[in-house]
This record gives structure tokens, C-alpha cells and sequence, in this order.
């Protein structure tokens, strides 16, 4: 069981090995004795292919969801049952700030870290934090989501979207445009980037598009646009009605209609801002061998399919996305320099904390 955001825990290993007790289910040759039966292969059978086994303690550090990761964790266990798994999560930015102060005193204790953006490993790299791993699952990745020295991959799509109360906005907008307009004053809502890795990001992206730039923000803030922690405090508002309209994560606001809230979510025209949430591997790490199957697990059909059931848009190909969710093909991207976007992050949260009184 999953404790509170922010605390560090560790789930149980499976002591039933499942896999090889279905290997076990096969007839054996005629003649064969049980005692001359050849080992089934499995996940932890790699000593007797020569790879070291899977095993051991792996600490895991990220910002998704606690469900999200219980259930990536737990889908993990039944293919390496040997291996215990403990959680560090909380936002993006806390979860680095962690990390920092860690490699700061060459204690780094995360073996494997997934978090909202590229921007974020980029910088992680440059301080050679990570550890450089070309996954076996990398083909199967679209090529401009993956770090080309396999410092990181990136796991989802996850669209920043238009959201609203479809109570309260029966006629459905198509442009982020609506946000700024007179109708929709003190009606919008949005994630903090000073907290939300993906805000960061959108605010990155956004400031550098035609159209949008720092006027934009300008235009929210005169407009008083709400700011609060993280994408799960807009979709509240939301729900509830508090407010009209809302910036957030796509596959959020297609769960809670699935479930009954009174939400739409819009891919507005001019395109959205999409983020990853890469995962890598720490050059620290203490459990490579745990880190690098947990990587490939991520990546590979079978991690794909659990974070569709999830909700979210695999980013794997020919893994199909949610109902009420758009496939990467289909998307209108909105995208800028990762390189650059990393440079200028901290300048960009500390110009809107001052242009919106954000904290």
C-alpha cells in the first residue's frame, strides 16, 4: 500500500514465480524423465544464458502518480519477482531538487528515474548524472523521444490540452485563444510551473511559438487566470465547476468524463504541448542490472499495454491509445529546442512567478 506523496516505501516482492510455474504446465518429451527436465526459461533463469541475474533492491524515483507507479511496480514483479522495488514520488520539481542534493554529496540513492520532461534529463545529463543504456526495446520508440546516447527514453504522450466544464460551456472552443477572452475572465485555471515538470515544460514551449510568446501569459494574468500546485487540483476545480476552463494533462480529463465528471477535453488548433515522461538510469546506481530490466520493461508491449490501461497514449508503436485520446500520428505538436528549453528554465519560471504572482 502506497503511502503519502513525498514518502519513500517499499512494496513486497512476489515470492510466487509465476512465470515458471507456467513453463512448468508444458508436457515433457515421451520418455523423459521429470528429474532430466530442462529448465523453462524465464525472467530470472539469466545465469544459465550467461546475464547476470535479476535481483535485489531497486530504487525507483518519480513523479507519476501513486497508482500509476503501484501498478507499473506490481506489473514488474510478475516478470522479476526477485527484485524489491521502493518508491520515492512527488512533483517534478521536488523529485530533482532530491536528486540534486543527494549527487551533491555523492550520495545518490535512485537507481531509476521517470519523471515529466526532456528538458529535465538534459540537464541531468550535462551533469553526468546518467547513465548511458541502448535499450533493446529503443527501436519500437519514435526516434525524437529517445536521448540518442540512451541517457533517456521517453515512456507516454501526454498532451497539455484545453478543458471545461461542459455545464458551464456548452459550445465547445477550439482555440487556447479562449483563455485570454473577456468571457473567460477569472473563469481559467492552470498548473503551476514552479511545481508541475509538465507546466515548466508548456510554459518553455508556449513562449516560443508565434502566436503565443510571453504576450500570451501577459494576457492570462491580466485576465486573472487561477494558479495552483498541479494538474490534479485543475481537474477538481474543473469538476466541481469552480471554474470554466482549464490548462491540463489530456489523459485526466478523459478519465474523469469516462467516470461521469462534467468534462470535455479540446485539442485546440493551434496545436499542444506534449511531454514524455522520460525514464533513465542513474550512473550511481547500486542495482544496474534492476534498472536497466526495469527500463526495457517500461518500454517494451507489455509495459506499453499497462500504461494504456492506465489511461495514457503509449508511445510505443503499434500500442493503441485510450478511448477519447489521440495517437502521437494524429497529434498537432507544439515543440521547441530541448537544449534551449533546459537553458532558459529557471528564467522562464522565475519571468511568470513574476508576471502572474505565482509561488
Amino acid at each position: 500500500m502506497l503511502r503519502t506523496v513525498s514518502k519513500k516505501i517499499a512494496l513486497p516482492i512476489l515470492t510466487v514465480l509465476t512465470a515458471v510455474g507456467l513453463g512448468a504446465c508444458g508436457a515433457q518429451p515421451a520418455g523423459q524423465q521429470p528429474s532430466d527436465a530442462a529448465p523453462t526459461p524465464t525472467a530470472n533463469t539469466a545465469a544459465t544464458v550467461g546475464t547476470p541475474k535479476v535481483a535485489g533492491t531497486l530504487n525507483f524515483y518519480t513523479s507519476q502518480p501513486d497508482k500509476d507507479a503501484a501498478a507499473l511496480i506490481e506489473a514488474f514483479n510478475k516478470k522479476y519477482p526477485d527484485v524489491k522495488v521502493e518508491l520515492f514520488r512527488s512533483g517534478t520539481e521536488e523529485v530533482i531538487s532530491r536528486l540534486l542534493a543527494e549527487a551533491e554529496t555523492n550520495n545518490v540513492k535512485a537507481d531509476v528515474l521517470l519523471v515529466a520532461d526532456a528538458p529535465t534529463f538534459i540537464s541531468l545529463k550535462k551533469k553526468d548524472l546518467l547513465l548511458s543504456y541502448q535499450s533493446k526495446e529503443a527501436d519500437e520508440i519514435p526516434g525524437e523521444f529517445t536521448d540518442p546516447d540512451g541517457a533517456y527514453y521517453g515512456t507516454k504522450i501526454m498532451s497539455t490540452v484545453l478543458a471545461v466544464n461542459t455545464k458551464k460551456v456548452p459550445a465547445l472552443p477550439d482555440s487556447w485563444k479562449v483563455l485570454t477572452e473577456p468571457s473567460a475572465a477569472e473563469k481559467g485555471i492552470m498548473p503551476s510551473p514552479l511545481y508541475s515538470g509538465a507546466a515548466a515544460y508548456n510554459l518553455g514551449v508556449l513562449t516560443r511559438q508565434e502566436g503565443f510568446g510571453w504576450d500570451y501569459f501577459q494576457a492570462l494574468g491580466a485576465n486573472k487566470m487561477t494558479v495552483v500546485k498541479g494538474n490534479g487540483a485543475v481537474l477538481k476545480s474543473l469538476a466541481s465547476g469552480e471554474k470554466d476552463y482549464g490548462m491540463i494533462v489530456d489523459y485526466m480529463v478523459a478519465q474523469a468524463k469516462s467516470e461521469g465528471s462534467p468534462v470535455e477535453l479540446v485539442y485546440p488548433k493551434e496545436g499542444v504541448p506534449v511531454i514524455t515522461e522520460p525514464i533513465g538510469i542513474l550512473k550511481a546506481s547500486q542495482n544496474a542490472e534492476a534498472a536497466k530490466a526495469f527500463v526495457d520493461f517500461v518500454l517494451s508491449e507489455e509495459g506499453q499495454n499497462v500504461a494504456a490501461s492506465l489511461g495514457y497514449t503509449p508511445i510505443r508503436k503499434g500500442v493503441k491509445a485510450p478511448e477519447g485520446l489521440k495517437t502521437i500520428d494524429q497529434l498537432k505538436v507544439l515543440s521547441a529546442n530541448p537544449q534551449e528549453l533546459e537553458e532558459t528554465r529557471e528564467a522562464d519560471k522565475k519571468k511568470f512567478g513574476e508576471m502572474i504572482g505565482a509561488k
